[in-house]
């Protein structure tokens, strides 16, 4: 894959600057065409072997075109915060707004690369760390992304040439250190590595450019060009998706639904609820100052049938928690700055750090149920959501997330006794509104959404626990004895 490359390129001082002017003025035309008509993203990776002019090429667009809308972000090592999330979760918090140009200066591709040279994984773990960047480019490229992927090469003596010549200028010493000889010592290593991460991950919605990066103007000229064709491309009016037309959902061939099974008038007396309360919450407690929990986090997810009492599950949780630990996330309509972006982006960025809880009060969930039954996302949308969630919730779990989700169920009479008490009582009078009498009118639609929910997203290392939340007393008691169980099966292993 690597030999084109290495045929030695090169463009003459006089034809680059020739040619220069004009490419830059049709950068700038093509980055504010985004800009105003901000259908699309665009992500450059900037990727290859030291030396072969990735920084430069860098900086050239930042200096090409308009920088303030260019979100450019450069990616070494995990460490400190970035290290206490899933590897994920610092690329999506970089994602670039559509409108907008995202240059990822090292990219998802980066320490997979390394951590497979320096012998810290096998091909194995290099395998399944290469298949979470495909579901990741083909969810990017599905939410109207366009990915521009450049790998910058250098052959052997190339490299070499090169690292000398940048370590003998005093100018330009500084940028030559003991890591890119060690880089430089494992060379063969690095390229049967890197040449079979690019042969499999170069798709057709997202391919790989490997540019020779020994003749500076030769880069430069084909880098810019690469780009300003990938700005010319999101002057489309529909951006190409990847998702076909998705498989119907079969229906069941009895009408038994996984609510169906629920009993949902559990007994529970006051007083006992009083007893369990302070038992489970002190238990909670414990468990959040357990010494193990320092290589964990919890991410509780509360769902449900409106009315069911998630804002009094949630505050009995709280309750037991210190207020230092823990951070509610409401989630509500997406704002503009939310519609910006990938479906999922609101959501990882809001992972809590080691030691630390994060309770969602509705959730991600929202594409497959209130998204799917009012027409808000595309079948197609919707129906890829399944293994976007199973998937975002696997690298959670993976990385010492402790995942507990919760559906308060109860029955539509129930609901109306509650909708009805709220009416008539002035401070609960601001939790009903004309959008929860309107969504019990879709109360079937609905059940049929939460079934095919569960039936796709509750695995092993993220289950439903589905609550009986007729008798909250019962239901916050069954939320709290559940999540306490969850983070000591997770903290005995």
């Amino acid at each position: 894959m690597f030999e084109t490359a290495e045929l030695g390129h090169t463009i003459d001082k006089a034809s680059y600057k020739a040619a220069l002017p004009a490419l830059r003025e049709a950068l700038l035309e093509a980055q504010f065409e985004l800009h105003e008509h901000p259908n699309r993203a665009v992500i450059v990776l900037v990727n290859g072997v030291d030396g072969a002019g990735k920084g430069e090429t860098v900086n050239l667009i930042n200096e090409w075109m308009d920088p303030r809308l260019i979100d450019t972000h450069a990616f070494d090592f995990s460490y400190g915060l970035e290290a206490e999330h899933p590897p994920m979760w610092r690329f999506w918090r970089a994602l670039p707004a559509k409108g907008r140009i995202g240059v990822l200066f090292g990219s998802w591709y980066s320490g997979p690369i390394l951590d497979r040279v320096a012998g810290k994984v096998d091909d194995a773990t290099l395998g399944a760390t290469i298949d979470d960047i495909l579901r990741l480019e083909s969810m990017l490229v599905d939410e109207g992304v366009l990915l521009v992927k450049l790998w910058f090469h250098l052959s052997k003596k190339q490299q070499k040439t090169r690292l000398k010549e940048l370590e003998s200028d005093p100018r330009t010493r500084w940028r030559v250190g003991e890591q890119d000889w060690a880089h430089f010592k494992q060379y063969d290593a690095f390229r049967a590595v890197s040449e079979a991460v690019l042969l499999r991950t170069s798709t057709g919605y997202a391919p790989w450019l490997v540019i020779d990066g020994s003749d500076p103007q030769y880069r430069s000229l084909t880098a810019g060009n690469v780009v300003l064709e990938a700005l010319k491309r999101c002057q489309q009016d529909s951006p190409p998706r990847l998702t076909a037309a998705p498989a119907p959902l079969l229906p069941p061939i009895d009408s038994l639904r996984v609510l169906d099974r629920l009993v949902l008038d559990q007994a529970m007396s006051k007083a006992d609820y009083a007893d369990a309360l302070e038992q489970w919450q002190g238990r909670l407690n414990q468990l959040s100052r357990h010494a193990g929990m320092k290589h964990h986090a919890v991410v509780a997810v509360f769902e449900g049938n409106d009315a069911a009492g998630k804002g009094g599950a949630i505050r009995r949780v709280t309750q037991a928690l210190d207020a230092r630990v823990y951070h509610v996330v409401p989630i509500a309509a997406p704002t503009e700055e939310e519609r910006a972006q990938p479906y999922m982006w609101r959501f990882w960025r809001q992972l809590p750090r080691r030691g630390k809880f994060a309770i969602f009060d509705r959730s991600w969930y929202g594409r497959v149920l209130v998204e799917r039954i009012e027409g808000f996302a595309a079948e197609s949308d919707w129906m890829r959501a399944y293994g976007e969630i199973n998937d975002f919730e696997r690298q959670m779990d993976e990385h010492g997330v402790i995942v507990v989700k919760f559906w308060l169920a109860i029955d539509a009479d129930e609901q109306l006794r509650r909708f009805q008490q709220r009416e008539a009582t002035g401070f609960k009078r601001f939790k009903i509104t004309e959008e929860d009498w309107r969504n019990r009118g879709k109360w079937d639609a609905y059940s049929e959404a939460v079934h095919d929910m569960v039936e796709r997203t509750s695995t092993h290392h993220a289950p439903w626990v589905m609550v009986e939340a007729n008798n909250k007393y019962y239901a916050r008691i069954k939320i709290l004895r559940s999540l306490c169980e969850a983070i000591e099966a997770r903290l005995s292993r």
